[in-house]
Parts: structure tokens; sequence; C-alpha cells
């Protein structure tokens, strides 16, 4: 396939809304429609022609992306496994995001002899009173600690996401804790960004910058404990962090703490902070595509148009790509090539998806001279 002239640009993550079905209403899901919705998701014929989309694009880069089946909660999709069995036929590596509380022997079974690579499972608490409230769901707590175990018997590796709010941003070390106990591979640790149910959840929940500051300051202490894989979401001036406190070099030298599923490693290139529409692409349940979950910016739709012609010739995403069109203090910050500012969060503030990131406490000299 000839390549494009944008073909340096490498997509690593496709993430796909596989349905709008989900069995709990978390507080700080970014899903706003309900489940009478579900008709509308992509027809089996669909959602394969969209992993047949996927599969040529990653002909044209040196690798081919990994996609993750999420959701809503994608083990409500009942064809779930035979479109894993379609993206693996195909050479994509396939990963699977769930609240875990549907998995019980069997599911785990058929997850593990699907061939999912990894899947990950929300923990946003290391207690159920914790977990509970901001699932909205008596028990999921515990359900998801069952589905877990199920993972675990049949060797299927795994990892925990948080999502950290003022409600549980106390409970960072116990979730990791919690992470290393279960025998969890990696914690994904996700700043809350205010779309969805998390409009209303921010309102009340948001970290402040400062808040912000002290947990990425936090994840570095555990980070650097070289025990698990770390790595921070929607966090992206963590990047920031970790260079400040010399981390970086020793992560960079080790491969550790990078988090991610397998068959990346060998072509995992500069670490970035916010990865929207530079190595991530996120496919709504209808088709629309956006550079990532929480930032509501339609690039196109696969049902209308290819996804390599969208991934190399959104003009939102040639914009996100240029950090010298980065706004306000974020423009001109020493660090805007590996963190970027979260543009999701810059979205929801101002309407404007390059304004500087306003949950970042850091001050870069160039604005006080």
């Amino acid at each position: 396939m000839k390549k494009t002239p944008q073909s340096k640009q490498i997509l690593r993550l496709l993430f796909w809304e596989s349905t709008i079905r989900c069995n709990l209403t978390c507080a700080h899901c970014r899903r706003i429609e309900s489940n009478e919705q579900a008709h509308r998701d992509l027809t089996t014929a669909q959602a394969k022609a969209l992993i047949e989309q996927l599969a040529v694009l990653g002909q044209s880069q040196p690798m081919t992306p990994v996609l993750v089946f999420s959701g809503g909660e994608p083990l409500c999709r009942e064809d779930l496994f035979e479109l894993v069995k379609h993206s693996r036929s195909l050479g994509i590596t396939p990963a699977l995001a769930t609240n875990g509380t549907l998995i019980d022997t069997t599911i785990a079974q058929q997850i593990r002899n699907s061939g999912i690579a990894r899947v990950s499972v929300s923990l946003d608490g290391a207690t159920a009173e914790v977990h509970n409230r901001l699932r909205q769901l008596e028990g999921s707590f515990e359900r998801a600690i069952e589905g877990i175990g199920y993972l675990r018997e049949q060797k299927v590796p795994f990892q925990i996401n948080i999502t950290l709010t003022k409600h549980n941003a106390g409970q960072l070390e116990d979730v990791y804790e919690l992470a290393k106990s279960l025998g969890a591979v990696a914690v994904h640790i996700f700043m809350l960004v205010p779309v969805g149910c998390g409009q209303s959840l921010a309102e009340t929940d948001m970290l402040s910058p400062e808040q912000y500051e002290q947990k990425l300051l936090d994840i570095c202490e555990l980070d650097g404990r070289g025990e698990l894989q770390i790595k921070v979401t929607c966090g992206p001036h963590y990047e920031r962090v970790i260079r400040q406190k010399g981390l970086y070099k020793s992560r960079k030298q080790t491969g550790h703490g990078q988090g991610d599923v397998p068959g990346r490693s060998e072509h995992r290139g500069a670490s970035k902070g916010c990865l929207a529409g530079l190595g991530v692409l996120f496919v709504g349940h209808q088709g629309d595509v956006f550079p990532c979950g929480y930032l509501p910016i339609k690039c196109g739709n696969v049902l209308e148009e290819k996804l390599s012609d969208i991934w190399y010739g959104s003009k939102d995403l040639a914009r996100m790509r240029d950090s010298s069109k980065l706004e306000g203090k974020c423009g001109i910050c020493g660090y805007r090539e590996v963190c970027g500012g979260c543009r999701g969060r810059a979205y929801a503030g101002t309407g404007n998806y390059m304004a500087e990131e306003p949950f970042c406490a850091y001050v870069p000299p160039e604005a006080i001279r």
C-alpha cells in the first residue's frame, strides 16, 4: 500500500465503544446515551468491516494497532467473541475493557480461549463503600473482585483501572496494593475529564489543579517502586513530573511503567502525555470517530468514510498533532512536546480543544519572564 504523507503518525490504540449497553450507571462515565439506544450499535457486519478497516490502516504503518473492545459494557454484546476472533484472524491484538461484574467461570474461559491479550477491570476504590458509591450499584465491588478471581484462575493477564476523584483519591495507594495482591500486571490511573455523566460529578468531585499535582507526585512515588506497570491516562502533565523527578530515564531504560497491552514494545516510540489523535482514536457505538473517548470532536464516521482516510485526512486531528498550535501557557511551555495538556479538559472548559490545560498547576518559566 502506498504510504500517505502523514504515515509517520502511528495509530497504536483504537478504542471501540462496542455497545452503549451497560449494567451499571457510573457517576463518572463518558456515556450519555441510555441502554435504549443499543439498537443503534454497529451490526455484526458493520463491526467486522470496522475491524477490516483497522487491519488495512495497520498495513500502512510499522505496526498493527491494538483494538480495545470497550463500552458501555462490551460483555453485553452477544457477538463479542465472534468479533474478537475476527480481529485476531486479521493480525490485530484484541484487549477488553470491562467493569468485571459479568465475568464468571464460563466468561473467563471464553476470554482466555478467544486470545484477548489483556483485560482491564475498573476498581474505583479499595473498599466496597467507595467503589459502589461511584458505580451506583450495591454489590458491584464484590462482583468485580469475583470476576477478577475468575480471570486469575484462567491465567488471563489483567490490569486495574481507577478514575481519580475527590471521593477516592485518598485510596490511591490502597488500590495499588489491592491490585498487587490480586495479581494485576498493571494499574492505569485515569484523571477525571468532565464529559458525559462526569460533567455533573466534576462540579463536586473534580480535583483542583493543586490536588492533581500532588496526586501525580504520589503516583510518581508508586511508579518508582518498580513493582507494577503504572500508566496515567488523561493526566498528560505526568510526563513533566517524571522528568522533573528523574523517573523518566529509569522507566525508559527498563521499559517498566508503560502499562501497554502486549504487542507494542517494538514500536513504543517517544513518550507523550495526551495521545488524543496522535496515537489513539475512539470509535463510538454508531461509528462516529473521535480523537479520544473524552473529546467530543467528530472527525468522521466509519460507515461513511474509510478509517485510514479519517486518520490521515482529518483537519482536526492534524491540528491536534501540531504542538505549535497550542494556546495559553501550554503553547509556551517547555514540556509541550511531551505533555501537551489534556485536550478534553481544555475543550470542556473553554470550547477550544487547543486552549491551555485548565487543571495543570505548573507555571512555565516562560510565562513569568
